[in-house]
């Protein structure tokens, strides 16, 4: 499981899910905000995944827009199974089966990641630092014999 606070793609599914249902019922943001107590900048974050909702908090808001709490999460198998997907499809199974929760971790984080140059400098600077290491433990090594 993450460590991360951070909003993840469930969380964006979660947000739409909410936004969608607002809609439906023809509430403004600022309305749904008063009645469970929040701004409406609030319900605005939530909407777009930016902030989180608390297990308690989508309890109230499944109350307030008329739905069960499972209604939010409609979509959300589909975004995790892409995700699982997209990435084994880069991996054998021997790889996919020593992956620790910390690259699974970088992975995601990584994916979020929407500029494609910060991306691109970021894969720079992990390859050279890698092959840095790489270089000290062979050079390590060829001492050794």
């Amino acid at each position: 499981m993450s460590e991360s606070k951070l909003p993840s793609d469930i969380d964006r599914v979660v947000g739409q899910n909410i936004h969608r249902q607002r809609r439906k019922l023809k509430l403004t943001q600022e309305k749904l905000g008063e009645l469970l107590g929040l701004t409406f900048q609030q319900v605005q974050k939530y909407e777009k995944g930016v902030n989180r909702v608390s297990a308690g908090r989508l309890y109230e808001i499944a109350g307030v827009l008329e739905v069960p709490v499972e209604f939010f999460f409609d979509g959300a198998d589909t975004v995790v199974s892409n995700g699982v997907a997209e990435l084994a499809e880069d991996l054998d199974d021997t790889q996919l089966a020593v992956l620790s929760d910390e690259v699974l971790q970088l992975i995601e984080a990584f994916q979020k990641i929407e500029d494609a140059a910060l991306r691109g400098s970021l894969l720079a600077t992990v390859r050279a630092a890698a092959s840095a290491f790489d270089t000290r433990a062979n050079s390590d090594r060829s001492r050794d014999d």
